[in-house]
């Protein structure tokens, strides 16, 4: 039998991403590596990572609170509170927080690998130092994700 696994509010990795914060709540440890889940927390009026496709893994965010701005190529949606976004391989995407609260997402990775992607970045932006658009994007080279440019 396997172990199942609780995270409760408090719980969680923490990782430090500048104006957002990682919470890993499911390293892929208790699903064989098949799903990775975070909380994403993203202060207001900020942007997310520039728009890149996964070549690897699906990707989904359920808005919690706030409201995010997601960009897919040149489409804009906006995103309140009760919005699911499911971005399959090869997509072009990134997301914003336009508004005046934080924006909370729940983030899922099929599969997990990239939550060691949060943790590179994390380590990138230790000790204070900003995390780049050229730091984020070697980092996001690491798990078969690239920048789409033609889309910025």
């Amino acid at each position: 039998m396997n172990d199942v696994s609780v995270v409760g509010p408090d719980g969680g990795e923490l990782i430090g991403l500048g104006p957002a914060q990682m919470r890993i709540l499911e390293d892929g440890s208790t699903t064989a590596h098949r799903l990775g889940i975070g909380e994403i927390t993203l202060a207001p009026h900020n942007a997310g990572p520039p728009q890149h496709r996964h070549a690897g893994h699906d990707e989904g965010f359920y808005v919690v609170s706030g409201t995010a701005r997601f960009t897919v190529g040149q489409t804009d949606y906006e995103a309140p509170a009760g919005t699911l976004v499911m971005v399959p391989p090869g997509v072009p995407h990134t997301f914003a927080n336009p508004g005046d609260r934080p924006l909370v997402m729940l983030n899922t990775f099929t599969p997990d690998l990239y939550v060691q992607y949060f943790r590179d970045l994390g380590q990138a932006a230790e000790n204070g130092r900003p995390l780049t658009e050229q730091a984020t994007v070697e980092v996001m080279s690491r798990y078969a994700t690239t920048p789409a440019p033609e889309f910025s």
